[in-house]
């Protein structure tokens, strides 16, 4: 009796501790969940792509960012005051705050550009210290969808250059070199200002034709803000750096050779985000959608019509005829 009640209390007492155990095994477990759930929250609002304004002394750099999620792992590309979108060192977010860093290298500065920035309602903003050593501020809002709400009707189509002089243009900054207009042709002044056009634009269809001359490098911003590159030099570069790329988004494929001294067209329509574009009748690039903007872009209002910019800072000379723009209606 005494051998029976022992193996009865010491099973019960097993039990016992069994379950207790259990409760304070799962208890950390339970914790882990709580805290990977609140640092989800915390992140959700800052991913996803947005068009910034750097707010440098004396003038605004349009600029973007993307921030997404990995197998639980932030991170972030960017496009900066220039050049094309890349992939950063560094992005995170505590405390209600997103940090994300742009190396030194790819900013022309002593010190890494360390951005901090918080989200108020739907404006993300903060600061940065500038490659002149000053606190620049920044302002974003989440980048449009921009998505097709229905089948385009094309309107009349408008010629924006009369082949004689820069009528319904503007270079973006004045003094030499400039752009000139040679035998009924655009030429780009190589190393100069960019060329912009009066009307603005949202949906349209754009036909232009172009004629590399040696060397050379330019690019039509479309809405004055998505490259689409055209060059004869920088075959070493990543493909969408090539002509008929949009600059560091979208290569073409199939990829025309490269020619110099002869006329080239391109046929390109852009819907929202979405491009298609048609090099010496050939389609190099199909209804494929543009992430963001290029550095270099006339601003970070992707909502917004924009003009046809033809690019003059890049070396080299370029010609430019028959530029047509057909908008929707």
């Amino acid at each position: 009796m005494n051998l029976q009640r022992t193996l009865l209390v010491a099973t019960l007492l097993g039990a016992a501790m069994s379950t207790v155990g259990c409760s304070n095994k799962s208890q950390p477990a339970t914790e882990t969940a709580s805290s990977a759930s609140s640092t989800a929250a915390s992140v959700e609002p800052f991913l996803g792509r947005w068009d910034l304004t750097l707010k440098a002394p004396g003038r605004d750099y349009p600029s973007w960012l993307e921030i997404r999620q990995e197998n639980g792992e932030l991170k972030a590309q960017m496009v900066g005051r220039w050049g094309n979108a890349r992939p950063l060192p560094k992005v995170e977010v505590a405390n209600g705050v997103v940090t994300f860093v742009s190396p030194k290298e790819d900013e022309e500065s002593k010190t890494d550009m360390v951005f901090q920035g918080k989200l108020v309602g739907a404006t993300l903003s903060g600061t940065t210290t500038g490659p002149d050593g000053t606190t620049w501020q920044w302002v974003g809002q989440k980048a449009p969808a921009l998505e097709p709400t229905g089948v385009p009707q094309w309107g009349k189509p408008v010629r924006l250059f009369n082949g004689k002089d820069l009528t319904g243009w503007k270079m973006d900054k004045p003094g030499p070199p400039v752009w000139t207009v040679h035998n009924g042709t655009l030429v780009s002044p190589g190393n100069g200002p960019e060329l912009i056009s009066d009307p603005k634009f949202q949906n349209f269809k754009l036909h232009i034709e172009f004629n590399n001359g040696p060397n050379s490098n330019s690019g039509v911003y479309l809405r004055g803000r998505y490259e689409v590159q055209v060059e004869n030099e920088s075959a070493a570069e990543p493909a969408s750096h090539h002509t008929a790329g949009v600059y560091g988004f979208l290569a073409p494929s199939p990829e025309l050779p490269r020619k110099t001294g002869e006329w080239q067209s391109f046929d390109i329509t852009l819907i929202g985000r979405n491009v298609t574009i048609v090099q010496n009748g050939k389609t190099v690039i199909d209804n494929q959608e543009i992430p963001g903007i290029t550095g270099g872009a006339v601003d970070s209002h992707e909502e917004l019509p924009g003009p046809i910019y033809l690019q003059g800072t890049e070396k080299g000379n370029v010609a430019f005829r028959n530029i047509v723009v057909t908008p929707e209606r």
